[in-house]
């Protein structure tokens, strides 16, 4: 963590739509024995509860789903462009056939807790689970959404605490 400094995630000056949006992150989640990552497009930031927070959509059969539900912390990592190729890779295999690490040449790290994370990440935001639930059809008001995204599949959102922002 020595190259990264700990900045109040007030301090974020890039814009979430293009971070998350455009720029993509990996959310990992684990710890040093074990862990897995894959890439989200789809997320968001703001406050909830009086908390900084970030809203974060998985399927339950993307492997990382079963690392974020057995534990209460992940990590958001956001890159630079050089690394879109590392991104693509770790959104379209399973680390339940590759091991995305030594695929991507990505340099895993680890908060004090264990927390693990990319060392080649420009941003990394530590969350911790206070809500989750899945989305389903009845709740989607729209059908066009339903219709486009789903077909009985649904993500499972989180609403988590941003408890740690790091930048470099």
């Amino acid at each position: 963590m020595s190259d990264f400094k700990k900045i109040n995630p007030s301090e974020i000056n890039e814009s979430v739509f293009d971070l998350i949006g455009k720029d993509w992150a990996l959310v990992t989640s684990g710890n040093s024995d074990k862990f897995n990552t894959m890439t989200i497009s789809w997320g968001g930031a703001g406050i909830m509860w009086g908390k900084p927070v970030a809203f974060t959509f998985i399927r339950p059969q993307r492997y990382t789903f079963e690392f974020i539900e057995n534990n209460g912390y992940y990590t958001m990592s956001f890159f630079d462009e050089k690394y879109r190729d590392a991104l693509k890779l770790c959104g379209s295999k399973s680390g339940r056939d590759i091991d995305k690490v030594a695929e991507t040449g990505l340099t895993p790290a680890f908060t004090e807790d264990g927390i693990p994370y990319f060392a080649e990440a420009k941003l990394v935001l530590v969350c911790k689970k206070m809500y989750a639930q899945f989305l389903n059809a009845e709740s989607i008001v729209d059908n066009d959404a339903v219709d486009k995204w789903y077909d009985n599949d649904f993500h499972k959102m989180y609403i988590s605490e941003i408890v740690e922002a790091l930048t470099k």
